[in-house]
């Protein structure tokens, strides 16, 4: 199946979902099952109410769009969930403030695992406030970086 890509998809149908003060992060095509995933997070939380309304909100817009060039597929939209990886600096900045886990390709201060509040991202480099003080990482030395859960 022939399908446009995410990016155009997200840059489509993102004045839609601004609407209900959310956005979308990702779209992801399986082709497998013929299907398209909006993942959407807002400020305010994801649930199933705010997923059901864009969704009905992006289906006809979908429909103006064409992304499958006529082909038949299905529409799902998700939340992040709340370990899903940083992959852009608008995650970054959306989460300062707190408190995250970083995981690192190789050891600094012999350690792979640093987790504390998160300060900043800039020019490519994560700063946490961790037990041991301020750390700075270049975020491309980074294996995964998401939020913490604390249980």
């Amino acid at each position: 199946m022939k399908v446009k890509p995410a990016k155009e998809v997200i840059d489509f149908l993102q004045p839609v979902v601004n609407g209900f003060d959310a956005e979308i992060i990702d779209a992801e095509w399986n082709m497998r099952e013929s299907s398209l995933t909006l993942i959407i997070d807002s400020k305010n939380g994801v649930d199933l109410n705010l997923l059901e309304k864009v969704h009905r909100a992006v289906d006809a817009p979908l429909d103006e769009l064409d992304p499958t060039f006529g082909s038949a597929y299905t529409l799902n939209c998700s939340s992040p969930g709340l370990d899903r990886p940083f992959k852009t600096e608008a995650d970054f900045i959306r989460h300062v403030g707190e408190k995250i886990e970083v995981h690192l390709y190789a050891p600094v201060d012999g350690k792979k695992y640093f987790e504390g509040e998160l300060l900043s991202f800039e020019e490519g480099k994560i700063r946490i406030k961790a037990e041991e003080g301020e750390k700075e990482f270049p975020f491309e030395k980074t294996a995964k970086v998401c939020l913490l859960i604390e249980v």
